[in-house]
């Protein structure tokens, strides 16, 4: 009777890890697809994302977090942390902008990029940390208007 207990013990924790590997290979899936030719559920500009956040954050998350969003802004600036490529994108608050996380498959498009400049980004929105953030951008250069 022992045995057989501990047997279907053993059994339940390997499906318990087949679940939960899977759960997270999906995710990492959704992180690294590109979202290029997605159509964006929202197109707005940095400083309207950012003031919908700054003024009701909990209402800014039931309209944007989770979705494909496009944004369009000025590059305030560009880092190459932890092997990440993220731009900083300005708004007129001073402590606040947008952090987008860009796809590895644009890093081209992101060593381009330079102080200033406008671009459109699209990506996951995630919500707001003193920054809107948003995860797996792709990037589309702007002229400088």
């Amino acid at each position: 009777m022992k045995r057989k207990k501990y047997i279907l013990v053993i059994l339940i924790l390997l499906i318990l890890m087949f679940v939960i590997k899977y759960a997270f290979v999906s995710e990492d899936y959704k992180q690294t697809e590109n979202l290029f030719d997605k159509t964006p559920e929202l197109i707005l500009n940095a400083n309207d994302l950012t003031n919908a956040y700054v003024k009701n954050e909990e209402n800014s998350n039931k309209l944007y977090a989770g979705k494909i969003i496009e944004v369009i802004g000025i590059v305030e600036e560009t880092t190459t942390l932890n092997n990440r490529n993220t731009i900083i994108l300005a708004s007129e608050h001073n402590s606040f902008g947008v952090i987008c996380d860009i796809n590895p498959n644009f890093t081209t498009e992101f060593n381009q990029i330079q102080k200033n400049q406008k671009i459109q980004v699209k990506g996951i929105c995630k919500g707001f940390l003193k920054d809107v953030i948003l995860l797996n951008c792709s990037i589309e250069l702007k002229p400088n208007e």
